[in-house]
């Protein structure tokens, strides 16, 4: 049976917090994950360590998404890395036609091919689980769901609110 801890995942965006989001949501699933900031740094990594898996960002500076994942399917090795694209740009000037593009050559095809920003971190990572033939555990899916929920309180609470929740979580930790 296939592990997520078997597999290393590169996750390519230019948005730091986009890329440390990301990482964290796959390495609490259990992934090793590796970062790029571009296609140029991920072109890079690629070549020294073939991952398992692609997380791709379209729209980025030096090297886009899209002309690296045009050069990765040229290359006979590195063209069956499996890829999902990552955007916020899916369907406005910046990025509609570089995915329309993508999709009509068949670079990457069918449902879960790509996902639109902000992303559901369930979906997230169960689609790269289903990439992998990774069996999706209820224990890990119900885990990112709560930390997510918990994320998004923590963003909208008062110091006050966030004193007691820290102090509710020790006494739960210890």
């Amino acid at each position: 049976m296939t592990r997520p801890q078997d597999k290393t995942i590169l996750v390519v965006d230019d948005e730091p917090n986009v890329r440390t989001y990301l990482k964290t949501l796959l390495e609490d699933a259990g992934f090793k994950v590796v970062i790029a900031g571009d296609g140029v740094e991920a072109l890079e990594i690629i070549r020294k360590s073939k991952p398992d898996f692609i997380s791709l960002d379209l729209i980025m500076p030096r090297k886009s998404g899209q002309k690296l994942l045009f050069e990765l399917r040229r290359d006979r090795e590195l063209s069956r890395i499996p890829v999902l694209i990552v955007t916020a740009h899916a369907r406005d000037d910046l990025g509609a036609e570089d995915l329309t593009d993508l999709l009509r050559n068949r670079v990457i095809s069918g449902p879960g091919s790509y996902l639109e920003k902000p992303i559901d971190p369930v979906t997230y990572v169960r689609s790269i689980q289903s990439a992998l033939g990774i069996e999706v555990s209820e224990e890990a899916v119900n885990r990112l769901g709560l930390k997510e929920e918990l994320r998004k309180s923590l963003e909208d609470a008062s110091p006050e609110a966030l004193r007691k929740a820290l102090e509710a979580l020790r006494k739960a930790g210890g």
